[in-house]
C-alpha cells in the first residue's frame, strides 16, 4: 500500500495525449492523491484505440529519484494501414518505423526485374492516419510510346487540406495517361508525363509548387490545379507565361469570368450550374416568388447573384434573400413572411443549425419546399451535431420533401466512353488503383472529372498537332514566349466535344464544364431520383415520382382568392319581412315620441336619437351586401348599441347616445340597459368563425341578432313609457305638476335676487361713508403736523393712543376709557 504522505521516491508523472497510464496496485482515487511513488516501482503507457505507443512503453523510478529513458518522450500516435507495407511484383522498405506504421513513417516502393512502377515512389503516414499517397502497382514494362516525345505536365493535387481531392484523382489521372498513351491514335509521336506536388489545398503551398514548376525543367505545356482557392492563384499567373491551365476540382463562380482568367478551363462545372436546373423546375411547377437564405461565403453569393439574374430573366421574383455568416436564427425566422418556395445555399455544418431552427420557426410541411445542394452526405441530417439542440425526429420533420440539385459526375447511362470504358468499369478499375474504401478516400467522387481532363487535353493537343503541321510547328516547339501554340491549344480545347465516363464533355463560353444535373427528392428520410436536367440541350428528363406532403405542389405565396356565395331564398325573404316589421315599428315609435315631446319622460332628442339605430339595424341585415360578404358582422354591434338608451334629458344628437361617451351638462347618466359591446363580441365571435363557411347560417344568426337586439331595444325603451302616458289622469297630473313646480321655482328664484340687490347697495353705502371718514382723519392729521411745526416741540405731544384713536378706521366704536374726548373735540373744530 502506498501512503498518499510518501515524500521520498519518483515524482507521479502525467499521461501522453490520447493516451493513459497503469499504476499498479493504486486505485484511481488512490492515484489522484499520491504524489511520489517509491523506488524500483514501474508504470507501464497504454493508448486509445488505433493508436500505438511510440517511445518507452514503461518505465521504472530509479533511486536518484527519476524514471528511466525520460530522455525519450513516449507518444500514442495514430496508426496507418498496414497494406501499404506489401506490394505485388515489388518490394516496400519503411522507414522511421518501429513495430506498426505512425505518424512520421514513411515508405519506399521498388519493383522487380521486369516490371515498372504506376505511382508514386514514396508515400508518408500523416498524424490523421492515413497515407499521403496510394500504393502504387508494379505492371509489366510494356510501353507502345516509350520512344515518343515527351509532354509534361504540371500537376497541383491536393493529398490533404480542406478537401483532399488528390487522394482518388491522382490515381485517376494516372489511368488516364496510360489509357492515352497506350493509343495509337492520339498523340502517336508523343507520350504526356506528370510531374505533381501536394498543394495541400493551399494557395501559398501552391505558390511554392507553382514556381517550383514553372522555373525548373522540363517545360510544362499545360497545368492542372486543384481546389478553387489553389486555381484561382494558377490561373491568374498563368496568363503571364502562355499557359492553359486545366482544372479537374474548382467549382467557384469567380472563376467564370473570362478577363480575368483568360486561359482557364474546368471538367468540373461551376456552381452555378445548379441554377438552370432550380429555375426550370420553377417554371414547371408555376411558382414565380422565391426565397433565399445563404451563408457568407464568397462562392455562395457568387451563386446566388447569378441565381437572382436567371430567375429575373424568367420573370420570377426573389421576396426575400437572408444571409448569415455561423448563426441562422433570426434568418430563418425573417422567412415566415409568407416565404414558402426558399432556395439554401450553405455547407453541411450550417445545414444542420438552419434545419433545426426550421424546425422551431415551424417553415417545414405541406406549405413549403426547400431546395438545397446534393453534395450533403445521405445522412447529413441524422449526424449528431453539438451546436444544435434537435432532436434526430425532429431534424427528419423538417427536411422532409426537400429537394435537390447535383451535378453529374459520373455517366448514369451505361454507354462507352471514348476510352472504351463504361462509367462502373471504371469505378471498379479506380477501386483497385486507390486500394481503400471509397468513402474514405478524398475526391473519389470528382475522380471521374480527373480522368476526363487528361482525355479532354489529349484530344485538344492531338487536334492542335495537326494545326501546327499546316504552320511548319510541332508540340515540342512550345516555349513560355510562343503564344502561337497557346492560342491553338485554346481553340481546340474550346471546341471539345466527347463522350467520357463522366458523361458528356463540352465547354460554354467561360471554359466551365457543362454537365448534367441530378435532381432528387427526400421522400421518408431517403434520396429519391426525380428526374435528370440537360443544360446543354436544355432538356428535363422526368421520373414522375415526386411526392408532396399536401398532394400537390404548394403555392408560392398566400393567395386570396373571392368567390360568390348565395343565400336561400326563402331564408331572405323571411329576414326581410322581420326587418320591414322592425323599420315600421321604429316608424311608430318615432312618431310617437314627436307627437309627446313636450312630456318630460319621452322628450324628441332622446326619442329621434335611439330610433335611428333600429331602423339602420334593420337595414344593415336586411341588405344583401352586409350579409352575403360578411362586412354587416364588423357593425352590427356598432349600429345596435348606438341605440342604447343611457341619457335622460340631454340634448345630445340623433345616433350618438352612447354610453361611452359623458353627457353634456344637465343629463342624467343612467345604467346601461344591456351588457357592453365587448362583451357580445367575444359571445359572437366564436360563433360566426365556425359559421363562417356556412353562408346561410352565418347570415341568419347575424341578421336575426340585429333584428331582435332592435326590437329589444324598442320595446325596453318606449311600451313603459306608451303604458304610463295612456293611463288615465297621468297626463293631465303630468302637465299641471311640471307648471306648479315650474312656477314656484321662478317665484323663490326672483325673491333671492331681490334680497342680494338690496343687501348690495347697503354694502355700498357703508362702504362709501368709511371712506370718507378716513380721508378727513387724514386731512386733520396733515393740519396738525403743520401746527406742531410752527409751535415748540414742548407745548404738544400727543400721546400715542390719541394717534391710534384718530387714524384708526373703528374710532368710533372705542369708548372713552380708550381715548381723550377733549382733545378729540378741539381737533375736530
Amino acid at each position: 500500500m502506498i501512503s498518499p504522505l510518501l515524500s521520498s521516491g519518483c515524482e507521479i508523472i502525467h499521461p501522453p495525449r490520447d493516451g493513459g497510464i497503469r499504476y499498479r496496485g493504486l486505485t484511481p482515487d488512490q492515484v489522484q492523491t499520491v504524489r511520489f511513488l517509491p523506488f524500483d516501482y514501474e508504470i507501464e503507457y497504454v493508448c486509445r484505440p488505433d493508436r500505438e505507443i511510440v517511445g518507452p512503453k514503461v518505465r521504472k523510478c530509479l533511486p536518484n529519484g527519476t524514471w528511466t529513458d525520460m530522455g525519450h518522450p513516449s507518444r500514442c500516435l495514430r496508426t496507418c494501414p498496414r497494406i501499404h507495407l506489401s506490394l505485388e511484383n515489388g518490394e516496400v522498405l519503411p522507414r522511421a518505423m518501429e513495430r506498426v506504421p505512425v505518424e512520421g513513417t514513411w515508405v519506399e516502393y521498388r519493383c522487380n526485374s521486369g516490371f515498372r512502377l504506376v505511382g508514386s515512389i514514396r508515400s508518408n503516414c500523416t498524424k490523421l492516419g492515413r497515407w499521403t499517397l496510394p500504393k502504387p502497382v508494379c505492371d509489366p514494362n510494356v510501353t507502345p510510346h516509350s520512344l515518343g516525345k515527351a509532354l509534361h505536365i504540371g500537376a497541383l493535387f491536393p493529398m490533404s487540406g480542406g478537401w483532399p481531392g488528390g487522394q482518388a484523382c491522382l490515381p485517376a489521372v494516372r489511368m488516364a495517361l496510360e489509357d492515352v498513351n497506350n493509343r495509337r491514335d492520339i498523340l502517336p509521336d508523343y507520350e504526356l508525363r506528370l510531374i505533381h506536388h501536394d498543394s495541400q489545398c493551399e494557395p501559398g503551398q501552391a505558390t511554392k509548387y507553382l514556381y517550383e514548376l514553372l522555373y525548373n525543367d522540363p517545360i510544362k505545356i499545360i497545368l492542372m490545379p486543384g481546389c478553387s482557392s489553389v486555381s484561382t492563384l494558377v490561373a491568374e499567373a498563368a496568363r503571364m507565361w502562355n499557359l492553359i491551365v486545366l482544372s479537374y476540382g474548382s467549382s467557384s463562380p469567380a472563376l467564370s469570368n473570362r478577363q480575368r482568367f483568360p486561359t482557364f478551363f474546368r471538367t468540373h462545372p461551376s456552381a452555378t450550374l445548379h441554377n438552370p436546373t432550380r429555375v426550370q423546375l420553377f417554371k414547371k411547377w408555376g411558382w414565380t416568388k422565391i426565397a433565399t437564405i445563404q451563408q457568407t461565403t464568397e462562392v455562395f453569393t457568387s451563386t446566388l447573384d447569378d441565381l437572382e439574374e436567371r430567375v429575373k430573366e424568367a420573370g420570377i421574383e426573389i421576396t426575400f434573400r437572408q444571409s448569415f455568416f455561423s448563426d441562422p436564427a433570426v434568418p430563418v425566422k425573417n422567412l415566415k413572411q409568407d416565404a414558402r418556395i426558399i432556395v439554401g445555399l450553405f455547407y453541411e455544418t450550417e445545414a444542420r443549425k438552419v434545419f433545426c431552427e426550421v424546425f422551431k420557426a415551424e417553415l417545414f410541411g405541406k406549405k413549403y419546399v426547400w431546395f438545397l445542394i446534393g453534395w450533403y452526405a445521405d445522412n447529413w441530417f441524422r449526424v449528431k451535431d453539438p451546436a444544435i439542440n434537435c432532436t434526430e425526429d425532429q431534424m427528419k420533420q423538417a427536411v422532409e420533401g426537400h429537394i435537390t440539385t447535383e451535378i453529374v459526375m459520373l455517366n448514369p447511362e451505361n454507354t462507352r466512353s471514348i476510352s472504351n470504358m463504361t462509367s462502373q468499369e471504371f469505378i471498379e478499375k479506380l477501386k483497385k488503383r486507390v486500394g481503400r474504401n471509397p468513402e474514405e478516400t478524398g475526391g473519389f467522387q470528382e475522380a471521374p472529372l480527373a480522368y476526363d481532363a487528361i482525355w479532354a487535353l489529349a484530344l485538344a493537343l492531338n487536334k492542335t498537332s495537326t494545326e501546327l503541321v499546316k504552320k511548319g510547328l510541332r508540340l515540342e516547339d512550345f516555349n513560355y514566349n510562343n503564344r502561337t501554340i497557346t492560342d491553338e491549344i485554346y481553340r481546340a480545347l474550346n471546341s471539345s466535344a466527347f463522350e467520357g465516363v463522366s458523361g458528356h464533355v463540352v465547354f460554354d463560353a467561360s471554359g466551365s464544364r457543362m454537365a448534367w444535373t441530378l435532381i432528387e427528392q427526400l421522400q421518408n428520410s431517403t434520396y429519391k431520383k426525380i428526374g435528370y436536367y440537360d443544360t446543354t440541350k436544355d432538356n428535363l428528363s422526368w421520373y414522375n415520382n415526386v411526392k408532396w406532403i399536401g398532394g400537390s405542389p404548394p403555392a408560392d405565396y398566400t393567395k386570396v382568392i373571392p368567390t360568390f356565395r348565395f343565400l336561400s331564398q326563402k331564408l331572405f325573404i323571411s329576414v326581410s319581412v322581420l326587418s320591414s316589421l322592425g323599420i315600421l315599428l321604429a316608424i311608430i315609435c318615432l312618431a310617437f315620441n314627436i307627437y309627446n315631446g313636450h312630456v318630460r319622460c319621452v322628450g324628441t332628442p332622446l326619442g329621434v336619437g335611439c330610433h335611428g339605430c333600429p331602423g339602420l339595424s334593420t337595414r344593415v341585415a336586411a341588405d344583401p351586401p352586409f350579409g352575403l360578404d360578411g362586412r354587416g358582422k364588423g357593425m352590427m354591434w356598432l349600429v345596435v348599441w348606438e341605440g342604447e338608451l343611457c341619457c335622460a334629458g340631454g340634448t345630445r344628437p340623433a345616433l350618438c347616445c352612447h354610453c361611452l361617451m359623458p353627457c353634456p351638462l344637465g343629463g342624467q347618466q343612467l345604467p346601461s340597459l344591456f351588457p357592453p359591446p365587448q362583451v357580445l363580441c367575444l359571445i359572437t365571435a366564436p360563433v360566426t368563425m365556425i359559421l363562417n363557411s356556412q353562408q346561410d347560417a352565418a347570415f341568419a344568426f347575424a341578421s336575426l341578432a340585429v333584428i331582435f337586439s332592435s326590437y329589444i331595444t324598442l320595446v325596453v325603451l318606449f311600451v313603459p313609457k306608451m303604458r304610463r302616458l295612456i293611463t288615465r289622469g297621468e297626463w293631465q297630473s303630468e302637465q299641471q305638476d311640471t307648471m306648479k313646480t315650474g312656477s314656484s321655482t321662478n317665484n323663490n328664484e326672483e325673491e333671492k335676487s331681490r334680497l342680494l340687490e338690496k343687501e348690495n347697495r347697503e354694502l355700498q353705502t357703508i362702504i362709501s361713508e368709511k371712506e370718507e371718514r378716513v380721508s378727513e382723519l387724514r386731512q386733520q392729521l396733515k393740519d396738525r403736523q403743520q401746527l406742531r411745526s410752527r409751535r415748540r416741540p414742548a407745548l404738544y405731544q400727543p400721546s400715542l393712543p390719541l394717534v391710534r384713536c384718530l387714524v384708526s378706521e373703528q374710532a368710533d366704536k372705542l369708548g372713552r376709557n380708550n381715548c381723550d374726548g377733549s382733545r378729540v373735540h378741539l381737533l375736530y373744530k
